[in-house]
């Protein structure tokens, strides 16, 4: 494994419990690192799918990925507000340049009004079926969204007010060295 450099770019890539790519993101600037996750920050990235289409993301990000968590999150930089979107997904793993984890389908978006909402139950119950998730993995599962849920009522962690912004300005301050 490469060590981790704070400044360089990584890819990352997500896929499915039956270790097919379910999507990647081809930039991701490392922002910070601690014992518990990685902060990684990019913007217009181009996002590859699974079936070849790809697309731009439209606002900066900021991105955590943690270490022994099930969930990463991204705050989303829009011009009415932070807006947060979390998948349920495996710890990432580190393979050279790549960051890698495994999404479990279940979403929660966060508003900056601190409503949210729990998305595609339908597609992880689908999911849970066709590729045999254990029962040991759906409580993990639903109990990391319950946890999920509590940090962003209780406004800590990646959603503690002004850490988003804080880290977008860490980003803006490598992205213009890094190409």
């Amino acid at each position: 494994m490469d060590k981790l450099e704070i400044g360089a770019r990584y890819d990352i890539h997500c896929y499915k419990h039956d270790s097919s790519i379910h999507r990647y993101w081809d930039e991701a600037i490392l922002l910070e690192i601690n014992d518990q996750y990685l902060v990684f920050g990019n913007e217009k990235t181009k996002v590859i799918e699974a079936d070849g289409r790809t697309w731009r993301t439209k606002e900066p990000a900021i991105m955590y990925f943690f270490k022994d968590q099930w969930y990463n999150v991204i705050g989303q930089l829009k011009k009415n507000g932070i807006y947060y979107y979390c998948n349920i997904a495996s710890p990432y793993v580190i393979d050279g340049k790549t960051i890698k984890y495994i999404d479990y389908d279940l979403d929660l978006r966060v508003f900056p009004d601190g409503a949210f909402k729990v998305l595609d139950r339908g597609e992880y119950n689908y999911h849970k079926v066709k590729m045999k998730y254990s029962d040991d993995l759906d409580l993990i599962l639903r109990t990391e969204l319950t946890h999920l849920i509590e940090l962003a009522r209780e406004k800590s962690g990646p959603f503690t007010p002004g850490k988003v912004n804080y880290y977008y300005e860490i980003y803006k301050r490598y992205k213009q060295f890094v190409k």
